[in-house]
């Protein structure tokens, strides 16, 4: 199956209190350890940034927000915008051991959907999840009316949501692809992780 990959890496990571997609990882910055995971599912990656300098180590295609400070939604607008595919995984730049093999599960299950989100312990994942090009006026019309929760664009599609056995994953490794970190103290549980 032909998809693109889009990270997103708009945010402002206030709550950690320096770019989450640059910390480090051994060698590796986060958001290397992001795209390589990526490039296993697809060699077309296009990462949305509004500061494309602090990447440019990364060789990457690189689009910026049409609506900045509108957070993730905007993101995912933008990478659609850009995505010569019509299905695309999307991921989030703080979530360092996403999954390959969920991204192409994620892009199967998609079907006829607008959109496969992942529900894991009964929380829904959008920032790790499969969209296809066709919902850009969706995402659109919310953000032109200030609608940026993805529950507002979720009331407009036909979703799929995939529970942790769609995904074929336990519940440990599933808890892993999808752990995210917003606080320094995530990222030294992140690092610990990486050692286990």
């Amino acid at each position: 199956m032909q998809a693109g990959a889009i990270i997103l890496s708009g945010g402002k990571s206030s709550r950690m209190g320096t770019n989450k997609a640059l910390l480090k990882f051994d060698e590796k910055t986060n958001i290397q350890r992001i795209y390589e995971e990526l490039k296993k599912f697809t060699e077309d990656i296009i990462l949305v940034t509004n500061d494309s300098e602090s990447y440019g180590f990364l060789k990457i295609k690189m689009t910026a927000d049409h609506f900045p400070g509108q957070g993730p939604l905007a993101g995912i607008h933008a990478g659609l915008l850009a995505s010569p595919f019509e299905v695309n995984i999307v991921a989030a730049c703080d979530m360092p051991f996403i999954s390959s093999e969920v991204a192409k599960t994620m892009a199967e299950r998609l079907g006829d959907y607008d959109a496969a989100i992942p529900v894991i312990n009964g929380k829904q994942q959008p920032l790790f999840a499969a969209f296809r090009k066709g919902i850009i006026p969706d995402i659109q019309q919310c953000l032109e009316n200030d609608e940026l929760r993805m529950k507002h664009l979720f009331n407009r599609l036909n979703v799929c949501y995939l529970t942790e056995k769609d995904l074929l994953l336990d519940e440990d490794s599933l808890e892993r692809v999808f752990f995210n970190m917003n606080h320094p103290e995530e990222y030294e549980e992140a690092k610990k992780k990486l050692k286990e």
